[in-house]
């Protein structure tokens, strides 16, 4: 217990203390910390740290981030874990998949690595970067607390200048997972909770003047470039030179935004094309790949470059059998290719922000993107803690994203009940992304009375795109219930099949009946020859593209896993509904083109 330690200051009170968290909540790091990283060349630190699990947090109750490295000869008091030695794992991972005994473990862990730093020189600075980390990640450096971030898929980041002394350093991450009734998403969730640092860190060095944000676009016949900068400088410089752009951008409190005539070759899904774009500020510099393309809505269609579109798509999870929520450009690429060979134009990525590298490689692939933050079912609404969580979220994620012109939607919400604090919380969120971001769509999958028969979310009238989650065959019958929702709303705005499928366990299922692969056949071929005739739906994405890890299906049929992918678990075997749905979205495809 480290009585006899400066550490533990009152070690009985350490004890009985049930609000020792609060000094290590401030919530910190946020979207307005963060700093534009694309085109910079930082330090990975990835690979084994010390780590271990602390059901208890005993960690944060007895400071454990304060011990200084000691041989075990050399401690004068005893000890329950030394951050310094013993077990080590791989960052990034899921430590779900790495021992069977923390499979289902929810709570803390900690995880150490040390990190050799030069001394810095001319005003340089240094931070440090964190792709994502599931979900309240706390950080610190030789024994201080530098703050902590909320949100298990938004990157952050953290300035580490003055906390990193030139030699050896400890950085130490205390990651918790647990669900709670005021995080986003709450405690209730159709998808496995992983925890831990399960993508990248970094450590960047810039200038003394860092550019925290670029958010370049098409604005009618102009490019519009926005600058954020941070530090001693007057100008920006924004360089697309394959469109002969060199301009100075003129910055007050480190804000700019300049507007330029341009006529870029606009991106499509049957053209992708991106331009090499560069911006500087008081000596930093950051480059990005950008693709030019219009997004918008018009009554109840859907227009990309100002000619109408169908969004033939596909929902995925960020899951893997082997990895969890750990992702690579090879398995990006294969979803990606199996999203193309089903005929897709667009996909959803759900329920959560997906990794950045997926937006990036569908730019590259000419494919649209639905993004999503997890504000799923039931939230604490009324909380004002809730909504700055899911408010910072969406502003990570927009910020992370806003250049990615495969990204058309930005979505809020999925599957909420219509009460007054969900309407201002969720419209809150529809006023930030436009605020943010005025060029993209926002959507939300709404709920649908089903005793009317009537899309009646008053949440609608704050959206571009209705998504509607519907089930039919599977946990719904009547097939005709849709065309009768279409005539009984007369929606004025798209609406989109945001879910629709049906469980097929291809491995052991039956061979007839619910959960077997012939079943699910079934129902595409049905939704499919309801949904062709139907003029109010602007785009599908069925559930799902793989089967996916989840704690709440536990039938023999399941056993942990949503059955209900196009392509099983391993990714590779395909059931019998993937043809089904291939052949429709070509047919659509022809009969687009014709």
């Amino acid at each position: 217990m480290l009585e006899r330690s400066d550490i533990a200051e009152n070690a009985l009170q350490a004890l009985h203390d049930e609000d020792y968290d609060r000094p290590f909540n401030l919530q910190n790091l946020n979207a307005e910390t963060l700093i534009f990283t694309s085109g910079r060349q930082g330090r990975s630190l990835d690979g084994d740290w010390f780590f271990c699990v602390d059901l208890l947090d005993t960690g944060l109750r007895q400071k454990w981030f304060a011990m200084t490295p000691q041989q075990p000869a050399d401690r004068i008091e005893p000890w329950d874990y030394d951050p310094y030695m013993g077990e080590t794992v791989p960052v990034p991972s899921c430590w779900q998949m790495l021992k069977e005994k923390w499979y289902f473990f929810e709570g803390s862990a900690w995880y150490t690595r040390s990190v050799s730093v030069d001394p810095l020189t001319d005003g340089r600075r240094r931070f440090l970067r964190i792709g994502a980390a599931q979900y309240d990640c706390k950080v610190f450096v030789n024994g201080r607390f530098l703050g902590n971030h909320y949100g298990g898929s938004t990157p952050f980041c953290v300035g580490v200048s003055e906390a990193f002394l030139p030699g050896e350093n400890w950085l130490i991450l205390c990651v918790n997972n647990t669900r709670t009734h005021d995080r986003v998403p709450m405690r209730n969730t159709d998808w496995f909770n992983y925890g831990g640092v399960y993508r990248e860190v970094t450590l960047h060095e810039t200038p003394a003047t860092v550019i925290r944000d670029l958010f370049v676009r098409l604005d009618g016949d102009t490019i519009r470039a926005s600058v954020v900068s941070d530090g001693p400088a007057a100008a920006a410089k924004l360089e697309i030179s394959e469109l002969g752009i060199n301009t100075e951008i003129p910055l007050q409190d480190g804000h700019g935004e300049v507007a330029i005539a341009a006529q870029p070759e606009l991106w499509s899904p049957e053209k992708p094309r991106l331009y090499d774009v560069t911006c500087s500020a008081g000596g930093d510099v950051v480059r990005d790949r950008i693709g030019f393309r219009t997004i918008e809505r018009r009554g109840t269609e859907i227009f990309l470059n100002g000619e109408p579109i169908f969004l033939r798509g596909i929902s995925v999870h960020e899951d893997d059998r082997d990895t969890g929520k750990v992702t690579s450009d090879e398995d990006i690429r294969r979803r990606f290719a199996h999203a193309k060979e089903l005929g897709c134009n667009f996909l959803r990525l759900a329920h959560y922000p997906h990794h950045e590298r997926a937006a990036e490689i569908a730019d590259a692939l000419g494919l649209l993107l639905w993004e999503e933050i997890p504000v799923y079912w039931a939230i604490d609404f009324e909380n004002p803690a809730t909504l700055r969580d899911a408010n910072n979220q969406l502003t990570e994620l927009i910020r992370r994203d806003h250049n990615r012109a495969s990204v058309v939607i930005w979505s809020i919400g999925n599957e909420n009940p219509d009460t007054e604090a969900r309407l201002s919380f969720m419209r809150t969120l529809a006023d930030t992304a436009r605020a943010e971001d005025p060029t993209r769509l926002i959507a939300a999958a709404c709920l649908v009375n089903h005793n009317k028969l009537k899309i009646e979310d008053r949440l609608a009238t704050s959206l571009d795109i209705i998504g509607i989650n519907e089930y039919y065959g599977w946990y719904d019958e009547n097939f005709d219930e849709l065309a009768i929702i279409g005539r009984n709303s007369a929606p004025d705005r798209p609406v989109v099949i945001s879910e629709t499928g049906a469980d097929g366990d291809h491995e052991a299922g039956p061979e007839t009946g619910l959960f077997s692969v012939a079943y699910q056949a079934d129902v595409y071929r049905k939704q499919i020859a309801t949904l062709r005739d139907l003029d109010y739906i602007k785009g599908i994405s069925p559930w799902i593209l793989y089967d996916f890890r989840v704690e709440r299906r536990q039938n023999v049929f399941q056993r942990g896993w949503n059955r209900k992918g196009l392509i099983g678990s391993d990714k590779r075997s395909k059931k019998p509904a993937f043809d089904i749905l291939a052949a429709h979205y070509a047919n659509r495809a022809s009969e687009e083109n014709a």
